[in-house]
């Protein structure tokens, strides 16, 4: 059906006359503005009818838009987190997964899809062609919106009902800390975890190659050596996590060459251990210059001087490596003789 099948009074008006001015080309103005095509009107534009199955098509795009979401939550709260499907070709995924990103993408599709579908064939289509004009409001329309804002604030009486006023200040500001308690999901709390190691005053310095604890003649002069606190092994439970914050290496100096103060006191015949956990980002520390006494992490290179405090003097690390204080027991093996004073590892949210 087109527009010239429709009798001239069930078509809509237009809005204007013209569709911009029109200008010919010619010698003095070879640039002239050839102005817009005749608009042509839509089918919806022209049929009631039409434009009622458009508009059940966008509402049932944005109902199942609703119904998809509902699926969302609905997976989120029944599908258990280890439940596994097999979806060819994808192999075995998991069914939480899976349930998720398709009902969160079907109810954002619906309602993109919806919300064009509701521009192209129900909104006004009509081409309306300006001149350009400053986008600053004139000063009378300003002092016209000052003036009525003004007015309504005076005439809703939210200068004279304290009350009021301030019940839904309270409200407004509440209501988004609604939301913060959905970030409980995404884990608990750390609390103190990350302040504390399986280091502590009497535990034994274990090497991580051979798995025997460490005595001072153990450590040669130059060497790079990996310890981890006695009793931790690799099948428990939580190794990975321990480890991850309890990682030690240990060089041995000329006490002559230990720049700081406390450094030298916290060593046991110029053994210094630190953290192997790099203050940046949280990689292992693997590289030791003997020369220089420096420590380099490899992934982004940050440096660590082990002979003045471990400070940082080169890369994005934020701060230097925790220093372990260390001490020979009765039986002369090496020993913490406490936990780190400081957080191991990069900075975090709650570190004071």
């Amino acid at each position: 059906m087109s527009s010239q099948d429709i009798p001239e009074e069930n078509l809509p008006a237009e809005s204007g006359a013209a569709h911009g001015a029109v200008g010919v080309a010619d010698e003095h103005n070879p640039f002239a503005d050839p102005g817009l095509p005749p608009h042509e009107h839509r089918i919806q534009d022209i049929d009631e009818r039409a434009a009622k199955r458009s508009e059940r098509t966008v509402a049932l795009l944005f109902t199942v838009s609703m119904l998809a979401t509902l699926g969302f939550i609905a997976s989120y709260v029944w599908i258990p987190n280890d439940k596994s499907i097999f979806i060819w070709p994808l192999g075995h995924i998991s069914a939480m997964n899976f349930a998720l990103g398709l009902t969160l993408g079907v109810a954002l599709f619906c309602i993109g899809a919806g919300a064009v579908h509701w521009a192209r064939t129900l909104m006004s289509d009509a081409e309306i062609a300006d001149e350009r004009h400053p986008i600053e409001a004139s000063p009378e329309v300003r002092a016209k919106v000052h003036a009525d804002f003004k007015q309504g604030a005076k005439e809703s009486a939210i200068g004279r009902r304290p009350l009021i006023r301030n019940t839904l200040l309270g409200a407004l500001t509440l209501v988004p800390f609604s939301g913060l308690f959905l970030l409980r999901d995404l884990g608990s709390l750390p609390h103190e975890k990350l302040r504390h190691t399986l280091w502590a005053k009497g535990k034994r310095l274990v090497n991580m190659n051979t798995n025997q604890p460490l005595r001072p003649e153990d450590i040669a002069t130059g060497s790079l050596t990996f310890a981890k606190p006695d009793g931790l092994e690799e099948n428990n439970e939580d190794f990975q996590n321990e480890i991850a914050k309890a990682a030690l290496m240990i060089v041995r100096l000329q006490p002559d060459n230990i720049k700081d103060k406390r450094e030298l006191e916290w060593s046991h015949q110029g053994i210094v251990a630190y953290s192997k956990i790099c203050t940046h980002v949280g990689c292992p520390i693997s590289l030791y210059e003997q020369q220089t006494h420096h420590v380099l992490c490899p992934c982004h290179q940050s440096t660590f001087d082990l002979s003045d405090g471990a400070r940082v003097i080169f890369g994005p690390a934020g701060h230097a490596l925790p220093q372990l204080r260390i001490g020979v027991d009765s039986e002369g093996y090496l020993q913490a003789l406490g936990d780190f004073e400081e957080p191991v590892g990069p900075a975090f949210w709650e570190r004071g």
